[in-house]
């Protein structure tokens, strides 16, 4: 059974950085993909970074270029964000999950294509 559990979440001024993490549990491989999405309220679940368990392949959303990068630690089983600078529009609970199997780097932005969530995490920022 796959469990994902998340963490580091919080409150921080505009232009300040959290690190969230996502300690995963049960089966993985190289092959699998992680990613971070986040939900403002009122808005979708949208995509924020991801990346192959290997860690050869990463994408961003645009709106987060430069300013977060993933990472994955295979021996802990631990996937990163750091997010720095942050913006307002960062709000939102963050959630890591993992894909339902294989994507391509083109796919690794669908929601659709993870088959496993976390709980997910607060992050607030103010102006």
């Amino acid at each position: 059974q796959v469990q994902l559990v998340e963490s580091g979440g919080g409150l921080v001024q505009a232009g300040g950085s959290l690190k969230l993490s996502c300690v995963v549990s049960g089966r993985t491989a190289s092959t699998y993909t992680m990613g971070w999405f986040r939900q403002a309220p009122g808005k979708e679940r949208e995509s924020v970074a991801a990346i192959r368990w290997s860690g050869h392949s990463t994408v961003y959303d645009d709106s987060v270029k430069g300013r977060f990068f993933i990472s994955s630690d295979n021996v802990k089983n631990t996937v990163y964000l750091q997010m720095n600078s942050l913006k307002p529009e960062d709000t939102g609970v963050y959630y890591c999950a993992r894909s339902s199997g294989y994507i391509t780097d083109q796919a690794m932005g669908q929601r659709r294509l993870y088959g496993y969530w976390g709980q997910g995490t607060q992050v607030t920022v103010s102006s």
